[in-house]
C-alpha cells in the first residue's frame, strides 16, 4: 500500500499565489518559509514537504508562472490571417499578466538557471505559439521572410514592454491602446509594407 499523500495540489498552488504576492511585496530576500507558511494558513513542513526549500519554491514559481502564460497563449485559436493571429496572441498575453501579475512579475523579475531543462521547457512553451504564428504568417507570404525568432522576440519585447509599464502604473493605454500599438508593430513586419 503507498504512502497517504498528506500535501494535495490545491494547498501546493495556494502556497505559490502566496509566494507570488510575498515576492512581489518585498523582493527574495523577504520571503521567508515561515512568513508563507503563516500567510497560506500552513506549517513550514508543509512548504518543506511539498518543495524542499527556498531555491525550490521559487523555480517551481517560475515553472507555474511561465505554465500559465503558455496555457493562455495556447489557447488563442489559429487564424486563417496570421496577423490577426499575433494580435490575439499579445492580448492573451496581456490577459494573463493582468491576471496574474505576481507570476508576471516573478518569472520576469530576474534571471533564471540556463541548466535547468525543466525551466527552460517551461519558458519555451510560453514563447512556442508566437514563433509558430510568425512561422505561419511568413509561409503564408503575410510577413517578411526574414528570422522568425527575431521577428518573434521583437514582438514579445513590445508586448512585455507595454504590459510591464501598465502593470506598474507608467502607461495607461487599455486593451485599445495596447491593440493600436501591437497592429502597429506588425504593419512593419508585413510582407507588403517591406516591398515598397
Amino acid at each position: 500500500m503507498g504512502r497517504k499523500k498528506v500535501y494535495d495540489e490545491t494547498l501546493r498552488l495556494r502556497l505559490l499565489d502566496r509566494a507570488g504576492e510575498l515576492l512581489t511585496e518585498g523582493g527574495s530576500d523577504a520571503l521567508s518559509l515561515r512568513d508563507l507558511a503563516e500567510s497560506a494558513g500552513t506549517s513550514t513542513s508543509a512548504v518543506y514537504s511539498l518543495f524542499g526549500g527556498k531555491p525550490d519554491l521559487l523555480r517551481a514559481l517560475y515553472i507555474e508562472g511561465f505554465r500559465r502564460l503558455g496555457r493562455r497563449l495556447r489557447s488563442v485559436a489559429p487564424d486563417p490571417d496570421p496577423v490577426e493571429e499575433l494580435v490575439q496572441l499579445a492580448h492573451a498575453y496581456r490577459t494573463s499578466a493582468l491576471a496574474d501579475p505576481n507570476y508576471y512579475r516573478a518569472i520576469f523579475g530576474r534571471g533564471h538557471d540556463d541548466q535547468d531543462q525543466e525551466l527552460a521547457t517551461a519558458g519555451a512553451g510560453a514563447f512556442g505559439p508566437l514563433l509558430e504564428a510568425v512561422q505561419r504568417g511568413i509561409s503564408a507570404g503575410e510577413l517578411v521572410d526574414e528570422d522568425p525568432m527575431a521577428i518573434a522576440s521583437a514582438l514579445w519585447a513590445l508586448v512585455h514592454g507595454l504590459v510591464t509599464l501598465e502593470l506598474s502604473d507608467l502607461l495607461r493605454h487599455g486593451a485599445e491602446g495596447f491593440d493600436y500599438a501591437a497592429r502597429a508593430a506588425l504593419r512593419g513586419w508585413r510582407a507588403e509594407t517591406a516591398s515598397r
